[in-house]
């Protein structure tokens, strides 16, 4: 079964954007309970999956929704750990030049960024992509949707829309949200090393592996 994935910074790393009160509870209880579900959905239908990217393509394919949006919400969450940085950074090199081409620098990046994750209705997530034969672009998806549903497109960011992403720091004003988001997280060190992998340079991020019996009783002695 799949573990919660630990977040790669401290709780209050990614203050005064992003709260130490709202990561304990979106990580704590909003993602973990997506990982819980998931793997009680799982456990129920004696399944063994290799992946939570197969377990979501495949809940996609036969139609499983509960299973789809909790798998789903998983893969997103822990993804968007990824996107941020506790270190303020600036795109460089082969992703500099790409967002110079798409957006014209990263000031229209953001402009567009914002706008598209302003402009949504409802929950779900904005993300940065590189278009498969083509450049970068920005898509945002609804609910628990992501980008392993189009084959056409590589992640290289996501922020998250969903209203406890932000509320507790930003109450209703998304677009507050995203512009400081935008502006002190993202982490383009990831961005880059997900934009060389779906150009055949390095491997593209996966989901952690399940965590087989033999390894939590591993953690459980060490």
């Amino acid at each position: 079964m799949f573990a919660l994935p630990e977040l790669p910074y401290a709780y209050d790393a990614l203050e005064p954007v992003m709260s130490d009160r709202t990561l304990h509870f979106h990580h704590d209880k909003h993602h973990a309970a997506y990982v819980k579900t998931t793997n009680e959905l799982l456990q129920k239908a004696g399944a063994s999956p290799r992946s939570l990217e197969s377990v979501i393509l495949e809940a996609s394919k036969s139609g499983d929704k509960k299973l789809f949006n909790n798998a789903a919400q998983a893969w997103n969450h822990s993804f968007f750990w990824e996107s941020m940085s506790a270190r303020r950074e600036q795109p460089t090199g082969e992703l500099a030049a790409a967002i110079d081409s798409a957006f014209g620098g990263v000031s229209g990046l953001k402009k567009a960024f914002v706008e598209e994750g302003a402009g949504h209705f409802g929950s779900g997530w904005v993300w940065l992509t590189l278009e498969h034969g083509g450049g970068l672009e920005l898509r945002s998806t609804h609910d628990a949707d992501d980008t392993l549903m189009h084959e056409d497109m590589t992640p290289l960011l996501v922020c998250d829309l969903w209203e406890h992403a932000y509320y507790l720091d930003h109450q209703n004003d998304r677009k507050a949200f995203l512009s400081a988001w935008f502006d002190a997280l993202p982490n383009w060190r990831f961005a880059a090393a997900q934009h060389a992998a779906a150009q055949g340079r390095g491997r593209l991020w996966r989901h952690p592996d399940p965590v087989t019996a033999e390894s939590e009783k591993l953690v459980s002695a060490g």
